[in-house]
């Protein structure tokens, strides 16, 4: 049976329809979400899209964080369902205290678009299970918020507890703290990536391929998850 992989919507969502696109390339069935419906619909998987979220009033992800279906997603992960949070995905996710830390203002205050090489350093998750350790990938980077900030101890039982899933390579695009491009929690179903997997599954439109493992490894993980 198709994996079918949920993508949410949110007022101001702007990557949701890229996110879909990407399941549905990887071999999953998309299935869309309604920021204001608290129904999952037996979806296998969750995809929180890039965009703008309500705006980004208050602060980004602040909003989103209490839509009805971040009540129902938020119990499920703790339950283990996969999540994955692109971008302001990724703001939401550590609103909701899902992942630890935060996203603020990038650090040159400019808002920075371009195609950035990643190191992948955490294969064990949900979501990175199909790269290899140390494996190097170009996936594009767009962001006015991504600097990612954490205290001292969280930054370091990270780093123990190998949950910084990719850093940023060939410069930091927005100053995040120990070069953290993703994270993952501790059970590894919840990853928070700042970059966009979902623009690199095309030869035609992105940089590389190298986004699609984001989503074959969802799949991969689903395959092999107890029924």
């Amino acid at each position: 049976m198709t994996a079918r992989v949920g993508v949410v919507t949110f007022p101001g969502s702007l990557d949701d329809g890229d996110a879909a696109r990407a399941v549905r390339i990887a071999g999953g069935e998309p299935v869309r979400l309604w920021h204001g419906d608290a129904d999952l619909h037996g979806v296998d998987a969750v995809v929180l899209p890039g965009g703008f979220s309500y705006g980004d009033y208050l602060r980004c992800g602040a909003i989103a964080r209490f839509a009805p279906v971040m009540e129902t997603i938020i119990d499920a992960a703790r339950g283990g369902l996969p999540v994955l949070g692109i971008c302001n995905g990724f703001q939401i996710l550590c609103e909701a205290h899902l992942l630890p830390g935060a996203l603020t203002r990038n650090q040159h205050l400019h808002f920075r678009n371009r195609d950035q090489v990643l190191r992948i350093e955490a294969t064990g998750t949900a979501w990175t299970n199909t790269y290899q350790d140390g494996q190097e990938i170009l996936i594009p980077v767009k962001n006015g918020e991504g600097c990612y900030v954490a205290d001292p101890a969280t930054l370091d039982q990270l780093e123990a507890e190998g949950r910084v899933v990719a850093r940023y390579l060939g410069g930091n695009p927005n100053g995040s703290q120990r070069d953290i491009a993703a994270i993952t929690n501790a059970a590894g179903n919840v990853v928070g990536i700042m970059p966009h997997p979902e623009h690199a599954v095309e030869a035609l439109t992105g940089p590389s391929l190298d986004g699609l493992g984001f989503f074959t490894s969802v799949l991969k993980h689903l395959v092999g998850a107890p029924a």
